[in-house]
């Protein structure tokens, strides 16, 4: 076990309970030595699973010991039987573990709309315990996934002071995946000392340079979830607002936002059927907020990621979606490249640029690039192709 997979004050763990129909571990648990400051985001989507209510009511506090998670089964759009399932999965844990029940988190991820078979995770959690442990993380970062082709896990450490302090992240995600706290679970542990509301902002900036700047298919969950622990076993001067910690607190969010970065850009590689990874950059906006909407407008697009697909220089449908993000544009100003290639000036085509895209877009990576000319807003997105796979996958999902 790597060091760096090891974070002071937390232990992980996971199990099969027989959630999942494959037999693969489908129950896992964070565990916080003693109670340590938490802040967590959620899904924006309306309809809401009954772990993210249950999880939103209970970080309101800004500190809790952990949380417990399971896959194989969302438990939502579970009507009041989905409620008392997620409290009685926490309270089963909780009570074995011999901690408050207020203070256990807890998240699922899998099919909608079937009961959870929470009798399974009460006969499970003495293996659950037992199984938790310091150098757990990898089997914890395993137990989380669904539809994923394997664990997405990041790591990184930043000096604060005097301090070296680490912070340890996974999250599961491969299909429905859209801005508004793109559709994943996430859980980042770090031994930085904070005060709670501050980490409730800095998880809240990172986030939405981050997992709110993908996408795979356009659809929020019912279910995401982004939880971050701060266990405080650095030392080092707790984060807060105050002036005088303004740089180490700017080298702990900036640590913050390039771990889930990472961790982001993992879920939209392992997109389902992805076979393309692009980044949108717009530049020229009239705003931040405008160019941000017009990158999300085109990584969202079912044409342009089918374009993606199909490695097919369509910027016609590139220029469409812009047209489309509610922002005001002169499409007669716009320009476009693919990779290096200019294939759009002043929204007219660039004859001969055609072959040069279509090799480019055959890559496994590239970036679509807009200016529309407004102004000094610029934006990012990163998005994945749309293809037969992901249509047979989700066509077959629940059956």
């Amino acid at each position: 076990m790597s060091t760096d997979r090891i974070v002071p004050g937390f232990r992980f763990g996971a199990t099969t309970a027989g959630i999942k129909q494959s037999g693969k571990p489908d129950l896992a648990l964070l565990l916080a030595d003693e109670e340590v400051a938490a802040a967590a985001v959620f899904t924006r989507n309306r309809v809401q699973a009954a772990p993210v209510l249950l999880s939103r009511e209970r970080i309101a506090a800004g500190r809790a010991r952990g949380v417990l998670v399971n896959s194989g089964n969302a438990n939502a759009c579970t009507g009041p039987a989905g409620a008392q399932a997620a409290e009685s999965m926490a309270r089963a844990v909780a009570d074995a573990a011999r901690i408050d029940e207020r203070r256990l988190l807890v998240a699922s991820t899998g099919i909608i709309g079937v009961p959870l078979p929470v009798d399974k995770i009460v006969a499970a959690r003495g293996a659950l315990l037992e199984a938790t442990r310091p150098d757990g993380f990898d089997d914890f970062s395993r137990a989380i996934l669904t539809t994923d082709q394997g664990e997405k896990t990041a790591a990184r450490s930043v000096t604060l002071g005097r301090r070296t302090v680490h912070l340890l992240g996974c999250c599961k995600g491969a299909g429905m995946i859209a801005p508004n706290m793109a559709t994943t679970l996430g859980f980042v542990v770090t031994d930085a000392a904070c005060k709670r509301r501050w980490l409730r902002g800095a998880l809240r900036e990172a986030a939405a340079a981050s997992f709110n700047a993908i996408s795979v298919d356009g659809d929020t969950s019912t279910n995401d979830s982004l939880f971050l622990f701060a266990s405080g076993r650095a030392d080092n001067r707790p984060l807060s607002s105050d002036k005088g910690q303004a740089d180490e607190a700017r080298a702990f969010s900036e640590a913050l936002t390039d771990l889930l970065s990472e961790l982001a850009a993992k879920i939209v590689g392992d997109g389902e059927g992805a076979t393309h990874v692009c980044t949108i950059e717009v530049e020229g906006a009239a705003s931040h907020r405008d160019a941000e909407a017009v990158a999300r407008r085109i990584g969202a697009s079912p044409l342009v990621k089918t374009a993606l697909f199909g490695a097919d220089p369509n910027w016609g449908r590139i220029l469409a979606a812009v047209g489309n993000a509610g922002v005001d544009i002169d499409p007669d100003r716009v320009d476009i490249r693919i990779g290096d290639v200019l294939v759009a000036r002043h929204g007219a085509a660039v004859e001969g640029a055609r072959e040069a895209a279509h090799a480019v877009m055959k890559q496994d990576r590239y970036t679509i690039s807009v200016h529309l000319h407004r102004g000094r807003g610029s934006g990012r997105h990163v998005t994945c192709d749309l293809g037969t796979s992901y249509v047979r996958l989700n066509a077959d999902y629940s059956t």
